[in-house]
């Protein structure tokens, strides 16, 4: 039994089998196509599945990123998954892209202090998230203003990653230079953070989800420090 699980918030159109039991990937594929999600997505989870030689029926879930991101390429990729999860009555799990990211910069390495997650928004805006070396969200993912960005960030950080952590202007380590983690990344962290499949877009200097989008309530009741 293995979980199907879909990334299409980014750039990026990539789909994996992930093996719970075992903990690895059964098969991936991860194609960097710009634009063109929903052209993409059904041929892309079709080969994964062929290159697995398994079929819908063995499947015990879905898991799929939810945002923030490409408000395109979320509400493609949300919504194939919950077409799976109906046809095959399978449970769903959202996972963020900030938590890709913060699982792959954590995979194998514990910092000194807190992980600052940045991806870019759009529109001027940095998308921003704050990790304990644990992994432990330790805030509500935000929106920031690009050319201040690093007076968000907090002042114990040891780590930044994501692909807008280099304009912070900060003198810190980063790593992982993407807006969203690779799929096996998003499927360790699937495995640890799970949120309702509902799209997550983060708008305006406030950084309130957009009227209709799920926050999670541990995620909103978080403080920063």
């Amino acid at each position: 039994m293995a979980v199907l699980v879909l990334d299409t918030a980014a750039r990026f159109c990539s789909a994996c089998l992930f093996d719970e039991t075992a903990g690895e990937v059964v098969s991936a594929i991860e194609d960097e196509i710009g634009r063109g999600h929903a052209e993409r997505l059904m041929d892309t989870v079709e080969a994964v599945m062929a290159e697995a030689g398994t079929s819908f029926d063995t499947l015990s879930g879905i898991a799929v990123t939810i945002g923030p991101g490409s408000f395109t390429g979320i509400r493609v990729g949300v919504a194939a998954a919950r077409g799976f999860a109906l046809a095959r009555d399978l449970p769903m799990t959202g996972v963020t892209t900030l938590e890709t990211i913060a699982a792959q910069a954590l995979s194998g390495t514990r910092p000194d202090g807190p992980l600052a997650v940045l991806i870019g928004g759009g529109r001027g805006q940095i998308f921003l998230q704050h990790f304990a070396p644990d992994g432990t969200a330790l805030d509500a993912p935000s929106a920031v203003p690009e050319q201040d960005a690093g007076r968000h960030v907090r002042s114990d950080c040891a780590l930044l990653a994501g692909d807008a952590a280099a304009r912070s202007g900060l003198d810190l380590p980063c790593t992982v230079d993407r807006p969203v983690g690779t799929i096996e990344a998003v499927a360790r962290a699937a495995q640890r953070y799970a949120h309702p499949p509902s799209p997550l877009y983060l708008r305006g200097a406030d950084a309130k989800p957009q009227q209709g989008a799920v926050l999670p309530r541990r995620m909103a009741g978080a403080a920063v420090s």
